[in-house]
């Protein structure tokens, strides 16, 4: 999720700060509806009167094959299987930006991934839920599901400001602009100059049902125009009927009928595991461990997540009818990739299984649940990968004791070694379960899972 800092940034432009380049030529309209690279035939339940009523997103950033392999090796084993790995229906997804002009940026960051499925389009890299050229706003999925009386949540490990979550909730010109602080790089969104306002405004004007994740420190900043000025963007949540929860223990006493707005951490929840962070020439085997520093009151993944399906069922949406509208859930697994760039094995490994628990209860609720459709998704590659152990990479690299006792060396080799690990370029995995599954089958653009989750909900 974090842009990355060396020689693909200066070519593909993830650095934080403004877009280089003036708008030019037509904007480049990867259109939902346009069709797939290879899609299969749609199945039985492939129609697009599939009777649709929840849908769950899940989001590895940076999760490409080699994470979820490591992560295998770690925990089940090599020959075991994740929670990911039983969904019913696969696929794959290309992963490419565009710049200004139209033309393929071959790495994408999380912003422009992210806006890739929430609106159907491709973008810049550092841009959210904007166009490439024009720069204007384009309509997501949360919005729309919204719209039509959805239910809408979003729950991440990362701050809910952060670029995933917020290219559902928010319309930027470059990802740095999370709160009314922040503002450099996106003059023309700021309320004095009549746009909407930082990501962090936006998301609580959004108003989905349920926010959870990190953030609270850009949620502290002061609100400097609009009809909120000198509150905290914190009062403005509070002002439009957020309940804040903090820890493990509020977020169980939520109940719906009201938004709950979870912050759990300053940015970045602490991750689940730790260990060795590899080092040019490696490392002696290690086994990975529990995190000391992560607070005993900061909700899991898989905590986060099964209560806003609880909430969010309970509510059945804004038709006041229980059993009728379902709703749309976003979940990420953000320190994958932020882990990835800093070249941590075990904080890696860990962020993957504790999303793989997510996963796991996201099929739990479809298993009571037929009406729903659960698709698993990446927005990128990364750069570890699994090496034999004897390997002698001249990066760097570490090598772990896995669960079942075995040694599993992972190499970092995309940036240099005092600095980021860089994104890859790689297609990455679609599982999906349930109506419209079949979908995903095949290779596709990854704005196609704006038009899957559109059509499963009947968005128009």
């Amino acid at each position: 999720m974090r842009p990355g800092r060396g020689a693909a940034a200066r070519g593909g432009g993830w650095r934080r700060g403004p877009v280089a380049g003036a708008a030019v030529l037509a904007l480049l309209t990867v259109s939902a509806a346009s069709p797939a690279v290879g899609r299969a035939a749609a199945g039985p339940d492939g129609g697009a009167g599939a009777p649709v009523r929840d849908v769950i997103l899940l989001v590895g950033d940076g999760m490409g094959e080699s994470e979820i392999t490591a992560a295998r090796n770690h925990g089940p084993g090599a020959g075991g299987r994740l929670a990911m790995d039983t969904l019913a229906v696969n696929g794959s997804s290309l992963t490419y930006a565009v710049d200004e002009r139209g033309r393929p940026v071959y790495v994408t960051d999380s912003a422009a991934g992210a806006t890739a499925w929430a609106t159907g389009h491709k973008t810049v890299n550092g841009r959210v839920s904007k166009s490439p050229d024009t720069d204007r706003p384009l309509p997501t999925l949360l919005e729309l599901a919204r719209d039509h009386g959805y239910a809408t949540g979003s729950v991440t490990t990362a701050s809910v400001a952060d670029a995933t979550p917020a290219a559902l909730t928010a319309h930027v010109t470059d990802r740095s602009c999370k709160g009314p602080a922040d503002m450099a790089a996106c003059p023309s969104d700021t309320r004095a100059a009549g746009g909407a306002g930082s990501i962090a405004e936006q998301t609580v004007a959004a108003r989905p049902d349920v926010l959870l994740g990190g953030g609270a420190e850009v949620f502290a900043q002061t609100v400097t125009d609009g009809p909120h000025r000198g509150r905290s963007v914190l009062e403005q949540a509070r002002a439009s009927g957020y309940r804040v929860v903090r820890d493990r223990a509020e977020l169980r006493s939520a109940r719906p009928g009201e938004p709950v707005l979870g912050l759990f951490a300053q940015d970045y929840l602490p991750v689940e595991r730790v260990g060795p962070r590899a080092v040019v020439g490696g490392t002696a085997p290690a086994r990975c461990a529990g995190n000391p520093d992560r607070p005993p009151g900061t909700p899991t993944l898989e905590e986060s997540t099964r209560a806003a399906l609880e909430l969010l069922g309970a509510g059945r949406g804004r038709d006041g009818k229980g059993g009728g509208k379902g709703f749309l859930l976003q979940v990420e697994g953000a320190s994958i990739d932020d882990r990835a760039h800093d070249a941590d094995p075990c904080g890696q490994i860990g962020e993957t299984l504790a999303f793989d628990r997510a996963v796991r209860a996201a099929l739990d609720h479809a298993a009571r649940n037929p009406r729903t459709l659960v698709v698993v998704t990446a927005d990128h590659g990364h750069a570890g990968q699994v090496l034999p152990a004897d390997a002698r990479p001249p990066g760097l690299s570490a090598t772990l004791v896995t669960d079942e006792g075995g040694l599993m060396r992972l190499g970092y080799a995309s940036g240099p070694v005092d600095d980021y690990q860089e994104h890859t370029g790689i297609p990455v995995r679609v599982a999906a379960q349930g109506p419209l599954a079949d979908r995903v089958r095949g290779l596709n653009e990854n704005t196609a899972l704006f038009d899957t989750v559109r059509t499963a909900l009947r968005l128009r």
